[in-house]
């Protein structure tokens, strides 16, 4: 059973339990709730993960975890850092892993194999920061899009250990911005996109700081932009 953490306590580890993916690879699943496609199975070296109620209706899509298994003869005292990209519970889980993660949480290959043959495993966890050095936060402008009557798009290699709460596309020619509906996951919409080159400016939240800041990219998204390719924002957020 999960126990609650002490909400004074921004870094200590939640008791819980996690599965791993039963049909996966060694990697995540590509249709994962967060919506990022065969991104969500492969970044972070395919350390990915299902949450529950972590998920929190998609906000919790993209954030870090460091989860490691209590069993010390099987354990290593690191565990594994896991990214959210899917949402699902199995057996009053809070994380369901994919393989790779799940297998990354024991001290040899022999102690894996004993981990993965129990299925599921008491944890502990707690919220870190992601960190992409090599990379830039991005956009990926979703498949369903059509320039100019329809956008959507997730946002990649988000960094640090605050949610992104809120997402603004903006005009760059006359700063006009209109707030974004979250569709689901870590999908963003606009059923009338404005023309010409687009800011889209994340609020990065940190509810337990109580602090709100307001990202704006180097890049914008340009004016011929297109359903399936990624715009490099410019910008890496590291807090």
């Amino acid at each position: 059973m999960q126990t609650l953490a002490d909400t004074s306590c921004t870094d200590c580890f939640i008791h819980s339990r996690a599965a791993y993916y039963p049909n996966s690879e060694e990697h995540g699943t590509d249709v994962g709730a967060c919506g990022f496609g065969s991104f969500g199975a492969t970044v972070n070296g395919g350390d990915v993960s299902a949450a529950s109620s972590l998920y929190r209706n998609g906000v919790g899509c993209g954030a870090c975890y460091q989860v490691r298994c209590t069993n010390s003869a099987y354990c290593s005292e690191n565990g594994v850092t896991a990214v959210i990209t899917d949402q699902g519970s199995s057996d009053n889980t809070d994380f369901i892993l994919s393989k790779h993660a799940f297998s990354r949480m024991a001290q040899t290959t022999d102690a894996a194999a004993s981990l993965l043959a129990l299925g599921v495993v008491d944890i502990e966890y707690r919220r870190v920061a992601c960190s992409y050095p090599s990379k830039n936060i991005t956009f990926k402008i979703d498949e369903s899009s059509n320039n100019p009557y329809y956008l959507a798009f997730v946002i990649w290699y988000q960094q640090g250990k605050r949610d992104i709460t809120a997402v603004q596309l903006c005009e760059t020619k006359n700063l006009v911005c209109k707030l974004l509906d979250r569709s689901h996951g870590a999908v963003w919409t606009s059923a009338s996109p404005p023309s010409g080159p687009l800011s889209i400016r994340m609020l990065f939240s940190d509810e337990e700081e109580g602090e709100e800041t307001w990202v704006v990219p180097v890049n914008n998204i340009p004016e011929d932009w297109k359903g399936g390719e990624t715009y490099d924002s410019g910008v890496q957020v590291n807090q």
